[in-house]
């Protein structure tokens, strides 16, 4: 990264001692490492951030190529596939999109009708009361 050698190493340690002495160098190296490791952490995140938008950019432009030529003369495997491609492309685009909760098709509780209401044990007849 930089280009620093074995003596500018020395030399800036020598220096350092001197002006901050042997009591602050320690600490002092110690902020300068997080302030790197931190430095390398957000370029790394960004970099991989970058990639990934980039192969997303690389598929969509092959999906709307695939669909110029014509995709109806594929074959239903090959389909198939630029279907899943298409969806998987989408939900990229939509991470945090909240998906509708699926109904359940049998409720744990049964309803409440006028039949049951009648009934002692029953929670309506327990709130008239």
């Amino acid at each position: 990264m930089f280009d620093i050698g074995f003596w500018e190493l020395v030399l800036i340690s020598v220096v350092g001692l001197v002006v901050l002495g042997p009591e602050r160098l320690p600490v002092a190296i110690r902020s300068v490492m997080r302030f790197v490791n931190s430095a390398k952490s957000m370029a790394n995140s960004v970099k991989d951030e970058l990639s990934q938008e980039l192969k997303i950019q690389e598929l969509q432009e092959n999906l709307k190529k695939a669909e110029q030529m014509n995709m109806q003369d594929l074959a239903p495997d090959l389909q198939k596939s630029v279907e899943e491609l298409k969806q998987a492309a989408l939900d990229v685009h939509r991470p945090y999109a909240v998906s509708e909760p699926e109904q359940p098709s049998t409720s744990s509780e049964a309803p409440v009708t006028d039949s049951d209401s009648s009934k002692p044990g029953s929670a309506q007849s327990n709130k008239a009361e």
